[in-house]
């Protein structure tokens, strides 16, 4: 009998002592790449990367690292653009200098972050950003230098190793190749020439771990797919649909700046349909996302008309602001939201203005939008009601408007999306094409219309006819005078 049970409990303990071990074990291996760097290097006859096309103060930067004994290649996108005969917009740099030894070498530069440590060193309005190479989590000394929410996402990164560390802790593979300023090679850890040339987007690593770590990588991966043109590797793709839900943790001001990376790249269009079909636009911008699943045709089709027109901007190299965007994706929920509330007895113009706000101040929640991007998506919206009723009294004012010019593009998409605005839209087009004498000819049309007449006649007060005791006081009066 004792034997028995005796038996039985070192069943449960044997059974709980490999539960824990494995248990351990992969908790150790929460932070390990399941890619095993193999370092390859490149001669400069053997790849496209010209210094020709290398911003001339990155290079004095590694150089000047180099020369001071540092480790320092140019690295990320830089690189992998230059593959692609792509036009770089920034230069980094990756070095094993600590962030204050790079700080100390150059006097134009500054300190920054704290969660991942930089340095900007500075050129005019020009600058190099500088990263010292980290290491994986598991050899961090303490949380001054490394520290993980309870969903595994990274809350600080200043654990710092070697060259082959610091490329298995890149997100992509087509991300971690390195440009040597020594002997002009590159040298590639993880076979990212190899998905360059056969236009493949692979994470590094085990993927649901790194999109714990960080799931901003979610995002950068639509957006790298959409700009590069690039298929997403199987194994990357796969768990982007079940883990957006990760996004709610991302500070809302961060998510701002990644939703401009993503939707002012020149492949807005393409952009939004990838993050619809991944399931992530819903986490950005829940309120448009309900309008979309109801099947609110105008929803879809002006985001996709304004992302049209901002892609266009950004091939011309001409300015696009935030707000424009911004009016058109949560411009759905703010109408829906004025019709509740006109339905209720509110005014139109109160109506929207309440609108305008609430929606807005949802939306900070997901991103947060700086207050003067807000103000000026609000100046967008309050203008739509003055254009589409063209109030005779108010076209010269209006034309002279600061925002005239933005709240009339944003009239012109949605009767491009659909929307029965009767053609406001072509009326202003035609009356800024017009001169003095034309517009004033235009405006006068407007009192003929029925529609324009009620709304700007004034009622007539009918006068009293005088009673005769008073007229003969006034006559008695005229007379005494």
């Amino acid at each position: 009998m004792y034997s028995y049970i005796t038996a039985i409990a070192v069943l449960v303990l044997g059974g709980t002592l490999i539960f824990w071990l494995m248990r351990n074990r992969n908790q150790s291996n929460r932070h390990k790449p399941i890619v095993d760097p193999q370092k390859t290097i490149i001669p400069r006859d053997k790849h496209p990367v010209s210094r020709r096309h290398i911003n001339d103060n990155a290079l004095k930067v590694i150089n000047r690292l180099n020369s001071q004994g540092y480790e320092a290649y140019l690295v990320g996108g830089c690189i992998r653009d230059l593959y692609l005969n792509l036009h770089p917009k920034d230069f980094d740099v990756a070095t094993n200098a600590s962030p204050e030894e790079v700080r100390r070498l150059f006097r134009n530069s500054r300190l920054i972050g704290r969660r991942f440590k930089l340095v900007h060193v500075l050129f005019g309005r020009e600058m190099i950003e500088v990263a010292t190479f980290r290491a994986n989590h598991e050899q961090h000394h303490g949380q001054e230098k490394s520290r993980h929410s309870e969903s595994g996402r990274i809350l600080r990164d200043n654990v710092y190793g070697t060259m082959e560390d610091d490329a298995i802790r890149r997100d992509f593979t087509v991300n971690a190749l390195y440009y040597d300023g020594r002997d002009f090679s590159v040298v590639d850890f993880c076979n990212g020439v190899d998905d360059i040339r056969t236009g493949t987007l692979r994470l590094i690593g085990d993927p649901v771990t790194r999109y714990h770590e960080d799931p901003v990588r979610m995002l950068r991966a639509i957006r790298f797919a959409a700009k590069l043109n690039f298929n997403m590797a199987p194994e990357t793709e796969q768990p982007i649909r079940e883990l957006g839900h990760l996004l709610r943790d991302i500070p809302a001001a961060r998510l701002f700046d990644e939703v401009l990376k993503l939707l002012q790249s020149g492949q807005g269009v393409r952009t939004f349909e990838l993050l619809r079909e991944y399931q992530l636009f819903g986490p950005l911008f829940p309120a448009t996302e309900h309008c979309l699943k109801e099947q609110d045709r105008h929803a879809g089709n002006l985001i996709v008309e304004s992302l049209k027109s901002t892609d266009k901007r950004v091939r011309q190299n001409r300015p696009v602001t935030p707000a424009f965007l911004f009016a058109a994706l949560l411009w759905a929920p703010m109408r829906r939201m004025a019709r509740e509330l006109m339905d209720q007895g509110m005014p139109p113009v109160p109506a929207f203005q309440q609108a305008s706000m609430t929606v807005i101040a949802n939306q900070c929640s997901h991103t947060a939008i700086p207050r003067r991007f807000s103000m000026m998506v609000r100046d967008i919206w309050d203008l739509q009601i003055r254009l589409e009723r063209r109030q005779p009294k108010l076209i010269e004012s209006l034309l002279e408007h600061p925002k005239f010019r933005a709240a009339y593009d944003f009239l012109v998409l949605r009767e491009q999306s659909g929307e029965n605005l009767s053609a406001a839209g072509q009326w202003w087009t035609e009356i800024q094409e017009l001169d003095e004498h034309g517009r004033y000819a235009m405006i006068k049309s407007l009192s003929s219309h029925g529609g324009q007449k009620k709304q700007g006649h004034k009622r007539r007060r009918r006068r009293r006819k005088p009673r005769s005791d008073d007229t003969s006081s006034n006559n008695n009066q005229s007379g005494e005078s």
